[in-house]
């Protein structure tokens, strides 16, 4: 996560390795990524996202970066809601900047619908193509444990907020009671990959996605994390008993 080491699913690796690993995952599993998210949470991820685009609350006018962004499920939701502002009260278009390290991840996303909203660009989160005090909101939807170094990236995410900008970042997390994170481990270890070989025909990638959940620092951890990085007003909630979490914070101070 940061440091001299990386790691890719329970693999140390060197982070110099770790940028084309996660690339082969996504590369494999782009045309069937949305599909298989709707089987593996039932749908329910479709909810998450959904409150943390009303936490968000994307506004007309307003630049927002969907960083990791990979087919759009969150830039759509943005450029959705603000566009009912706009109706509602005037302004100008927002703008979605979509940004993800996998081309093959935007590719799917630009052959979905057109939204004159968003934009589109094939970017490293730990490197963002965008000017510092650029963006009006940062929201990143299960990739930031996918990065090299989730430092790196969470202090790249406080270099292009504006002052008072804010940050929601959506990603698996860890169970409250020991009940739910045994089922949880069971459904994950045994289920996810199984229906990756199924549906996907890569059961490899859905393991990796599975490990790569249980390195992932808990709610408590990443919230230290967002701290160090210059964030303020460091929050995060809970959906399905901690499966995943939303995080949020707001560019307030100097950096």
């Amino acid at each position: 996560m940061s440091g001299s080491g990386a790691t890719f699913g329970f693999r140390d690796v060197d982070p110099a390795e770790k940028p084309g690993l996660v690339r082969g995952v996504f590369d494999r599993v782009a045309g069937r990524y949305d599909l298989m998210n709707d089987l593996m949470s039932a749908g329910v991820h479709r909810l998450w996202k959904d409150a943390v685009a009303a936490r968000l609350n994307p506004q007309p006018g307003e630049t927002i970066l969907d960083c990791a962004g990979g087919t759009g499920d969150m830039a759509r939701r943005f450029a959705r809601m603000a566009r009912s502002a706009q109706l509602r009260r005037g302004g100008e278009d927002a703008t979605v900047i979509v940004v993800d390290y996998n081309a093959e991840m935007i590719g799917a996303g630009r052959q979905r619908d057109f939204m004159p909203e968003i934009v589109w660009s094939v970017g490293d989160a730990q490197k963002l193509p965008l000017p510092d005090a650029s963006a009006d909101a940062y929201s990143i939807a299960f990739g930031i444990r996918n990065v090299t170094d989730i430092s790196a990236a969470l202090r790249e995410a406080r270099r292009v907020l504006k002052p008072g900008g804010r940050f929601v970042c959506l990603e698996f997390s860890r169970p409250v009671t020991e009940a739910l994170r045994n089922a949880y481990d069971a459904y994950s270890f045994k289920v996810i990959p199984q229906i990756g070989e199924w549906v996907a025909k890569d059961r490899a990638s859905y393991q990796y996605l599975v490990e790569s959940i249980r390195r992932f620092p808990d709610q408590a951890a990443f919230a230290g994390l967002m701290r160090n990085a210059g964030f303020d007003n460091v929050t995060w909630t809970n959906f399905t008993g901690g499966v995943a979490a939303l995080h949020q914070g707001w560019a307030l101070r100097r950096t």
